[in-house]
């Protein structure tokens, strides 16, 4: 794949705000809605309890009027009447009841599905920020390595590969890892796979070991030109400590220019770890039961903001052909993914960023 060099890009993390909001605003109608059901029910039943005074006091009345005889008949006409509006007033009260009961009961249910789509679809927004905050970081290694590897330096150490040449290619390799503290070394290797200079020779010594082996130097050694890059997996590299790493290659090239013969390979190794890490705990989240992850195209966990499953755990989602969405889960977990949509000529290595909601 060739790419064009482009000016480093701000990876500042952004907050969906909006969607936020909707979800704090849906959470207050529903509990406002709540309040006036139970503000009615508390109501209607006061009328009830009038309602049945107001009988009580109308059977005494019809009690006392039948022991006057013809003298309390009319009284008895008053007090029938009285007992009719109670038992009127009793059904309308029983009827606001159920009526206001069933209708509240309906608002919270559509309240509910509301607030559940607005959270959902700020989880999408936050899994979408989140890989694509990878994506803009890892654009920016693809430009330096295709950089460095026209570094004068870098072009005669693998022209050459004599004491001098590599000296001076491992103090220059040295003074850029000390401007780029997101690399923990960089290797400039033959086309054989020797490593021949690094950067840090005094915390790993790499220089002499052979890494003929790796997927990452085999598919350099295939690349067309020097505009072309190679994107390795996220794997533990154990001449580095056994640190989880992005290793990023370019072909150096004779006389430093793009269409030149192939004569080493410069292999940058990215930090992965500290810097996934930093995204995934960076999103705001909820609660503490909340997950934030990225996963790569086989789904593999390569970054969660538990700590948990690093290049071990694989997740299954139930996208059905989306590329991005949220749904609930049989656990009754809301869990809500985006694919990489790339960044700049990037397009990205097929990664999800996931957020699980657990109950």
């Amino acid at each position: 794949m060739v790419l064009a060099m482009n000016r480093a890009t701000n990876t500042k993390q952004l907050a969906p705000d909006d969607a936020e909001n909707a979800v704090d605003i849906t959470a207050l109608i529903a509990r406002l809605t709540g309040e006036v059901n139970e503000i009615a029910c508390q109501k209607t039943a006061a009328i009830q309890h009038i309602t049945n005074q107001m009988k009580m006091l109308a059977l005494n009345a019809l009690i006392e009027s039948s022991r006057a005889g013809a003298q309390g008949a009319g009284f008895a006409v008053v007090a029938q009447e009285v007992r009719n509006v109670g038992q009127q007033v009793e059904t309308i009260a029983r009827d606001l009841e159920s009526q206001l009961t069933a209708r509240t009961g309906s608002l919270m249910a559509s309240i509910e599905k509301m607030t559940d789509r607005a959270r959902g679809e700020r989880m999408v927004d936050l899994a979408l920020n989140a890989v694509e905050l990878i994506d803009r970081n890892l654009y920016e290694r693809t430009c330096d390595v295709r950089w460095w590897a026209t570094d004068s330096a870098v072009v005669d150490a693998a022209t050459q590969s004599d004491d001098t040449a590599i000296a001076h290619v491992s103090d220059r390799l040295a003074v850029i890892l000390g401007a780029y503290t997101v690399y923990l070394d960089l290797w400039l290797c033959d086309m054989q796979g020797n490593v021949i200079a690094n950067g840090r020779g005094d915390r790993y010594a790499v220089r002499g070991h052979n890494i003929a082996g790796a997927g990452w130097f085999r598919d350099a050694k295939g690349l067309r030109s020097g505009d072309d890059y190679v994107a390795g997996d996220v794997e533990r590299q154990p001449l580095l400590d056994n640190a989880q790493v992005a290793t990023y290659c370019a072909s150096v090239r004779e006389g430093g220019k793009a269409n030149g013969r192939a004569i080493g390979i410069l292999a940058i190794h990215f930090d992965w770890e500290a810097q996934a890490r930093a995204i995934v705990e960076g999103v705001r989240v909820d609660d503490d039961k909340t997950r934030v992850m990225l996963v790569d195209s086989n789904m593999r966990v390569i970054a969660s903001s538990d700590g948990q499953g690093l290049l071990s755990e694989r997740i299954t989602l139930a996208m059905n052909g989306r590329k991005h969405g949220f749904y609930v889960d049989r656990s009754g977990s809301l869990i809500a993914f985006h694919a990489t949509p790339g960044y700049e000529t990037y397009r990205g290595l097929g990664w999800y960023g996931v957020i699980i909601r657990g109950n």
